[in-house]
C-alpha cells in the first residue's frame, strides 16, 4: 500500500513540474493583454488594478507584433500606430520574443502562456503578469415609454 502511494505521489509531482511546451505557447500569445503585476528582481511587487493601455499581440508563424492600444467604451481600440515587431525562437526549452527597433534590441522569455494568462521575464529580470483583456460590458440604454 505504501509503495502504491509513493508511486502515485511521485507521478503527480512529475506531472506538476512538467515544463510547458514552448511550441504550444505560441498559439496563446494572440490577443489583447492587460498588465496585472510586475515582480521586481528584489522581490517587490507592483499591482495594476486599472489600465488605460492594453497590449495587442498578433503572431503569424515565427514572428509577430505588439501594439499598445487604448480600449474605448464602444468595444473598439485606439492606437498611436506604433508597433514593435518580434521574432519567436525556442531556446533552452523556452519561448523567447526577440524585439528589434531602430533604437534598441531586447528579448523577453515567456514563462507561461495560457488562454487567459501571460507571464514574461524581460532583460532586467522583471516578471510581468498579464491577463486577457475583457471588453467593457456597459448596459445598453433602454427606452422606456
Amino acid at each position: 500500500m505504501k509503495t502504491t502511494l509513493y508511486t502515485l505521489f511521485s507521478v503527480l509531482i512529475l506531472i506538476g513540474c512538467e515544463k510547458p511546451n514552448p511550441e504550444n505557447q505560441k498559439q496563446n500569445l494572440n490577443g489583447y493583454w492587460e498588465i496585472k503585476t510586475v515582480k521586481m528582481p528584489d522581490g517587490k511587487k507592483k499591482d495594476f488594478d486599472i489600465n488605460n493601455i492594453v497590449d495587442h499581440i498578433e503572431v503569424k508563424g515565427d514572428s509577430g507584433s505588439r501594439t499598445k492600444v487604448s480600449p474605448k467604451f464602444d468595444g473598439t481600440f485606439r492606437t498611436n500606430g506604433i508597433s514593435e515587431n518580434f521574432t519567436l525562437k525556442i531556446e533552452e526549452d523556452s519561448l523567447r520574443l526577440y524585439y528589434e527597433t531602430p533604437f534598441d534590441e531586447w528579448k523577453e522569455t515567456v514563462i507561461e502562456a495560457k488562454d487567459s494568462t501571460l507571464i514574461v521575464k524581460n532583460r532586467d529580470n522583471k516578471i510581468y503578469t498579464y491577463s486577457k483583456f475583457k471588453k467593457f460590458d456597459l448596459p445598453k440604454p433602454t427606452t422606456d415609454n
